[in-house]
Order: structure tokens, then C-alpha cells, then sequence
């Protein structure tokens, strides 16, 4: 059997799975985060507590000499190959906070290499390292048959012209990798009484009858610009 696939139009997948939700301290990332079906978090900031959804705290443990014992890296291996491969009922895994998750991996090949900083380690080989595993959790998450939420907190950034912008404060270049497997970055706000979210970018159009997940669906239609409105078609000789 030819490994190629048949040559024939491809009809795109009209759900969202992969998702970056960004926004200030107790602006709701978390608590939306929490609607997606049947939630794992995997989390690092110490707010698992305060929620509903199993947990798992990502970390780096060391030996008594300081030492790496074991890295994060591991841990979250063996977590998706959980996920993968052993019968559960999760639908979503969800990392609270992605930003920090980065810090330990970088942490993590830190240990290892018995230095203090990436630069430290000799050929630009840290970086890639860390690169290496940044790139492999993303992936090996995007392959899961589940929906896959980064969280991150808020920062901003001013340009010339003293103009003030709100952005994730996930460095750029980790943002890049995440958000380039991603279908939609919502922004959570808190404004007075309000819990506000808006799509700040999308993959593609998303219409709610290409939506196979009844529980994602809702969800979907509570975020404004997630879902685009039906194409209606006008029949021949109609005005």
C-alpha cells in the first residue's frame, strides 16, 4: 500500500483544539479555562487549589546536594504518554501558566548542565536544548486526540511613540512556537463588574455548524469573534 495519501480536496478541520488564553492577574484565564470538557491542569503558579479540575504540579525536584533529581521535562513526558496511551476520561489538558513552564524547562536543562544560565552552556548548544523540548511538548500535545490550553499571564509594551500595549507575557520567541500550533488566542479582561474575552487572533473561520464537540460549542459561543456567522445562500432567481 502506497504511503501517499489519496489526491483529492482535503476538507479542513472546522474545530478549534489548540487554544492561548492570555490576560491580567484574576481576569478569568483560569476560570474559563475550567469550562473546557473533562480538564487536566498542569500547573505551577499554586492556584490548582482553588479550582475543580484535577491537577498535576509541574516542577523540578532535586537531591539533597542540589542537584537535578528530576526534571520537568520528564514529568511532562511521562504525563502525556499517559494521555496518550492509557484509558482515561480527560478531553482537555490544560498548562497553567505556560510561562512558567518554560522557566523550569530552561531551569531543567540548567541542572543538568550544572550551569546557572543557557549562555553557559558552550555552542549554543543550551538553547537548543531547551529549544529542542519546548518544541517537542508543544507537538507531542498537539497529537493528543484532546483540546490543548496554554494559559499566560498579561504584559505590555511601549513603543516610540509612548503608546502602551497589552500583549501576552510570554517571551516572543516561545510565543512563536506555542501560537504557531494554536486555532484561537482569546484575551480575558476585568473591568469593573465585567468579565470581558475577545479573540485576538484565529486560525481560520470557525462556524458553529462545523462544530463537532457539544460541549466545546457553547464555550465557543460565549467568546466573542470565535465563531463566524453562517454564510447564507440566496437560491437562483431570488433578489
Amino acid at each position: 500500500m502506497s504511503v501517499l495519501p489519496k489526491n483529492e480536496p482535503h476538507k479542513p478541520a472546522g474545530t478549534p483544539r489548540n487554544f492561548f488564553i492570555w490576560g491580567a492577574t484574576m481576569s478569568g484565564k483560569s476560570f474559563l479555562a475550567e469550562h473546557f470538557p473533562n480538564t487536566l491542569v498542569l500547573n505551577t503558579d499554586g492556584n490548582s487549589a482553588m479550582g475543580t479540575a484535577p491537577s498535576i504540579q509541574i516542577r523540578n525536584t532535586r537531591k539533597a546536594d542540589g542537584s537535578l533529581d528530576q526534571s520537568c521535562i520528564k514529568q511532562l513526558d511521562e504525563i502525556i504518554l499517559a494521555l496518550g496511551t492509557e484509558a482515561n476520561t480527560y478531553e482537555t489538558v490544560t498548562l497553567d501558566v505556560i510561562d512558567d513552564i518554560c522557566g523550569l524547562i530552561e531551569q531543567a536543562v540548567c541542572l543538568k548542565a550544572g550551569v546557572e544560565a543557557l549562555a553557559d552552556i558552550g555552542y549554543g548548544k543550551g538553547y537548543a536544548m531547551f529549544n529542542s523540548a519546548l518544541q517537542g511538548l508543544v507537538m507531542d500535545l498537539k497529537a493528543l486526540p484532546l483540546n490543548v490550553v496554554y494559559i499566560s499571564r498579561e504584559g505590555e509594551v511601549t513603543d516610540d511613540n509612548n503608546v502602551t500595549t497589552k500583549i501576552p507575557s510570554l517571551k516572543t520567541k516561545y510565543y512563536n512556537v506555542v501560537n504557531g500550533n494554536c486555532d484561537l488566542v482569546i484575551h480575558t479582561q476585568h473591568v469593573g463588574k465585567n468579565y470581558l474575552r475577545n479573540v485576538t487572533e484565529i486560525r481560520r473561520h470557525y462556524h458553529e455548524s462545523q462544530i463537532d464537540d457539544p460541549q466545546l460549542l457553547p464555550i465557543l459561543k460565549a467568546i466573542p469573534g470565535a465563531l463566524t456567522p453562517e454564510t447564507k445562500t440566496v437560491k437562483a432567481g431570488n433578489k
